[in-house]
């Protein structure tokens, strides 16, 4: 099988590239002939002030790369064109480019984009589902795309535009959900169910578990929708445990300001070294106020043998099983995130419980074996049945 991958990099290394960059090399590894279309959001650095400008425009319809990918299926005829992040340089004429080609087209929901121009259903530290339907109107109220107006405005002229054209429904063959939550919210938001598939991430070298440890950890982004101010304000009722905070991002010297006692901060640290920091500790926290689609830190903790404490709102309330590999808190709640942390430092043993039977998730669900089978499985089933329309 011939797969053609398309991916709009973000500046900064997070999850979606990680993840991209994964699937690519678990296909390659297995003999699957692997074609890329990468663009880099670090380009736009070099454009001139009308590249620049023109973003607006090609943000909706790209002819570059309509051409280049149109070009590539061409060349290599792929199986299947396979798409993650298409803003701002890639964009859904790509999509176009491949169905005229008579390529099928699968596209991962990594956050929730088409739903909503920030991405994250997340506005000023709450939910906000209100452009989930189609009105983008509150978006542009509120400036939720990088607190631009201009530049949420080219997000939601794209968004607009390729709903009326029904690019969504008529273009993308499948989609891929990150967990059945997700599948859920796009199902809200007009995407056929038929057309949204469930395949969580994975980890490629996962560690050997270590059970137990001596301190708590926080791994991710330092940003509000990542809820380390909930984190940072549970710890003050803490005290006599150690926090290590290990990321870096624009809140950073915010919550340092807090100073709390007994928190570490870390920075961020190469990929290889996340698994020593987790290893070494009891447990790990993910206290997100957002409906996060994935969180990929939870599968490398339950890999690494150690239960997580997470919000119990979206993806994380179906990835954590509360009570089995670690514990869920009321989002956004310090007081009730503070007691769930107590019951793993009062308990040491039965962090390691929990630990074992995170480990055993992961091994049943979040292998790259496993992720593999499924993928493969999800490309023979569209174009199967692509055929036989």
């Amino acid at each position: 099988m011939r797969i053609l991958i398309c991916h709009n990099r973000y500046r900064q290394r997070g999850g979606e590239n990680l993840i991209v960059d994964s699937e690519k090399a678990m296909l390659s590894e297995r003999g699957v002939e692997v074609i890329e279309y990468v663009r880099d959001n670090n380009e736009i650095d070099g454009y001139g002030l009308v590249k620049k400008a023109m973003l607006y425009f090609t943000t909706t319809w790209s002819k570059e790369a309509e051409r280049e990918i149109r070009e590539l299926c061409r060349k290599y005829k792929p199986d299947v064109a396979h798409f993650h992040n298409t803003l701002p340089l890639i964009s859904p004429s790509a999509y176009y480019a491949c169905k005229e080609e008579r390529v099928t087209i699968v596209q991962t929901l990594h956050n929730y984009r088409f739903l909503c121009p920030g991405a994250l259903l997340l506005r000023e530290g709450g939910i906000c589902e209100e452009c989930i339907e189609g009105d983008f109107r509150p978006a542009l109220r509120h400036r939720c795309y990088r607190a631009s107006y201009i530049q949420t405005r080219a997000v939601v002229r794209m968004l607009k535009k390729h709903r009326q054209m029904g690019t969504y429904e008529k273009m993308i063959d499948l989609y891929i959900a990150l967990t059945e939550f997700v599948r859920t919210k796009f199902i809200e938001g007009g995407i056929p169910p038929e057309k949204i598939v469930v395949k969580p991430n994975f980890l490629r070298n996962p560690p050997d578990p270590k059970y137990g440890g001596d301190y708590a950890v926080y791994v991710g982004r330092l940003s509000p929708e990542k809820g380390v101010d909930v984190l940072l304000n549970a710890w003050k009722k803490i005290k006599r445990f150690q926090l290590k905070v290990v990321g870096d991002g624009p809140q950073r010297a915010q919550l340092e300001s807090m100073r709390v006692e007994n928190v570490e901060f870390v920075g961020a640290v190469p990929q290889e070294d996340v698994y020593s920091f987790i290893l070494g500790a009891r447990f790990v926290l993910f206290p997100s106020v957002w409906y996060e689609t994935f969180g990929t830190v939870m599968i490398e903790a339950f890999a690494c043998g150690k239960p997580v404490v997470a919000s119990n709102l979206g993806s994380m309330a179906e990835i954590v099983k509360d009570k089995e590999t670690g514990f869920l808190f009321t989002a956004g709640d310090p007081d009730d995130l503070a007691a769930r942390v107590k019951l793993l430092i009062d308990d040491p043993t039965l962090a390691i419980e929990l630990g074992r039977n995170a480990r055993a998730e992961f091994d049943a669900k979040y292998t790259a074996e496993k992720s593999y089978e499924r993928l493969m499985g999800i490309y023979a089933s569209v174009i199967r049945e692509k055929e036989t329309v």
